[in-house]
Formats: structure tokens, sequence, C-alpha cells
């Protein structure tokens, strides 16, 4: 029988947890992260909706497989659903949100509103993003703003939780207690400079990473070597980015069309060579999960799996990533089916009482 994690707040799962000693946030991440655990996270695809039942379908199918969920903020420049919108889904049923800040769209008021708005709303982890160009998303003509940077943003977010101020300097009257991410690539040139990137980031205030996609095991295994002589994973804990590849079409014009990701011609082999292709890139990271799991210094993974999210379950299953630890689950309760019953009466059934009438018989 598998464990679960006591990682709920007995009041109400969707209230932050008790704060602890040494915590920055009162968020199950980070506690995770410190009880020295190996730490899973994912990707939630926001829909072009304003549905909330999409948000929650596809939040259910990462149920005990993850320890969080990014709420991605536009990437790529394409627009969706907004990443505060998705975390303010979130909360409401318990989960834990990481919730992705990109510069390109706001500038350093409308951030710093959202920052106070998603810790309101019980987001206890902040990703900090410069974002895409709008270039290269299906609104060119958009204005960029870019008034803070991935390193002034953690820095503001910083400031605002240790030091209870606006950037103007403005007191707060309360706070937000959060748990600062940023985004690393290893694979990126200038390969020697990437360590030391990082060493900015942690000095701006990031306290968790996440990496582009890992598909060069030995690349990033020297990086991390190099990390870890900088002493920076004593500082910082890392999750390498993974994800299966669905053939090695995919893998092709990814590397062709998607700055950033590097990707070996030996993996594009094994995938033609592989009789089912999208069944093979499932096992590619899987295998590469068991090769960064053993890597000293990395505290996690953070698994990327666009349009094929259904396979997030499975790869951390078969990777066996967790060691038998199971994350918070949503579980279904008595309240939610009378919740859902009412509303139900409510929509469909007929009315037999006007208003008129019912102030009527009340007098």
């Amino acid at each position: 029988m598998i464990a679960r994690q006591p990682d709920e707040n007995p009041a109400g799962i969707h209230l932050p947890l008790d704060p602890l000693p040494g915590h920055t946030s009162r968020g199950r991440l980070e506690r995770v992260l410190r009880r020295g655990e190996f730490a899973v996270t994912t990707e939630l695809n926001p829909p072009d909706s304003a549905d909330p039942e999409d948000v929650y379908n596809r939040a259910k199918i990462f149920d005990g497989w993850v320890d969080a969920i990014n709420a991605v903020d536009a990437s790529g420049a394409n627009c969706h659903m907004s990443s505060v919108g998705i975390c303010a889904l979130l909360t409401r049923m318990g989960y834990a949100p990481i919730m992705q800040i990109a510069c390109r769209d706001r500038n350093r008021i409308a951030i710093q509103g959202d920052v106070l708005g998603g810790a309101a709303m019980g987001v206890a982890n902040m990703l900090c993003l410069t974002g895409d160009g709008v270039q290269a998303g299906d609104q060119p003509g958009a204005k960029p703003v870019f008034d803070l940077d991935c390193m002034s943003l953690l820095e503001t977010c910083r400031i605002m939780r240790d030091n209870g101020k606006f950037l103007s300097g403005r007191k707060l009257t309360t706070p937000p207690l959060l748990f600062l991410g940023a985004a690393i690539n290893p694979f990126a040139p200038p390969i020697d400079f990437r360590p030391y990137r990082l060493g900015k980031k942690i000095a701006a205030g990031a306290q968790f990473v996440q990496s582009q996609y890992c598909f060069d095991v030995p690349m990033f295994r020297t990086y991390m070597q190099q990390v870890r002589d900088l002493g920076f994973t004593e500082k910082c804990f890392i999750l390498c980015g993974v994800g299966p590849l669905a053939s090695a079409k995919t893998a092709k014009w990814i590397r062709t069309n998607v700055p950033g990701i590097h990707i070996p011609d030996s993996i594009v082999k094994r995938l033609e060579g592989a009789q089912d292709q999208k069944k093979e890139g499932k096992q590619l990271c899987i295998d590469i999960i068991n090769e960064v799991k053993e890597i000293p210094g990395v505290s996690g993974v953070h698994v990327m799996a666009y349009r094929q999210e259904e396979y997030v379950a499975e790869i951390v299953d078969e990777s066996g990533v967790l060691k038998g630890r199971q994350p918070w689950k949503r579980e279904i309760r008595r309240d939610d089916q009378l919740v859902a019953e009412r509303l139900d009466h409510i929509l469909h059934d007929e009315i037999t009482e006007t208003q008129v009438d019912m102030v009527k018989t009340a007098h």
C-alpha cells in the first residue's frame, strides 16, 4: 500500500499549509524538495476556452503522479487561457500550481499585481520567465513589453516577499509567501556560460529551476558537474526537463524550428529504427529519467508531454522515479456530489413558485 503524503490542510484542500521553519512558502512543492524527495512536476496545456472543465479535465490525468503543475503563460507567444486564471481554478480544487510569469506582455505594475493576486489565491510557486518574442507566435503584430526580464522579475518577487515592498518602495500590508523558480537551458550556446547564468538567477532569487528538454544526457551530466563544482546545488533545487517524442519526424521538426532544443542524431536514429515510434519515444523518456535521476544534484524531473499528457502517469510509473511515494491526489468527497446534485436541481428542475409568489407567501 502506497502511503499518502500528509501535505493537505485539514481545514480544506484549497487552503495553504502551515508555515515551516526555513520555508519561504506554504506549498507542497517546497516541502517535497526540502525533505529530499525526488520531485515530479509537469505542465498543463492551457485551453483556448473559457470553460473551467477544460482545465479540470486536463489536470485530472496528473492526479497522484506529480507534485506540482505548471500553469503556462502564453508559451511561444500564442494566446490561451491565462496562467493566473488557470491557477485560480487549480488552487480552488487543491492542486499545487506553478504560476508562470512571462515579461513579454506586462509591465512591472501589472506583474506585481499578478504576483499579489496569485499569492492571495493560494499560489505558492512562481516561475519567472523573460518570455518568447511576439514574432514566434500567431499574432506577431502584438506590441511586446519586456519592461522586466527573468532576472529583474526574480528580484522583484524576492523584494516583495523578503522586504515587504513594491519596487517603488511602498510597503505591502501582507507580503506574498513564495517559492521562486526560473528556467535553465544547459544545451544552448554558449555552453560554458550556462552554469554561471544559473548562478546569476540564484543570486536574483531562484530557489528551484526547471531545465529545457534533455535529450543529451552526457551534456547534461557535464553541466551538473560544473554546477556542483560551483556549489549551486546547495543553493537551488534543479529539475531536469524531459518529455516523449512522438516520432523521428517530430524530433527533426523540433530541432529545426524550436530554438534552444538540442536533439542529437542518435535520438533521431533510435526513433527511425523503431517499429512503433510513439511507443519508443515514451520509452526514450523513461530511459532518460532513469539516467538523470542518478546524477548527483538533480532534485527532480519536469515532464513536458505536449499533446501526449496521457503518457505522463505511465512515464512516471514505469520509471519508478517516485520510489513508492504517491504525490497529493484529489479525492472525490461526499460534499462534491451534494453540490453537483444541488446545482443540477437548480438548473434543470421546473421552478413552481415565482419570486413574486415566494414574497407573498413570506408575508
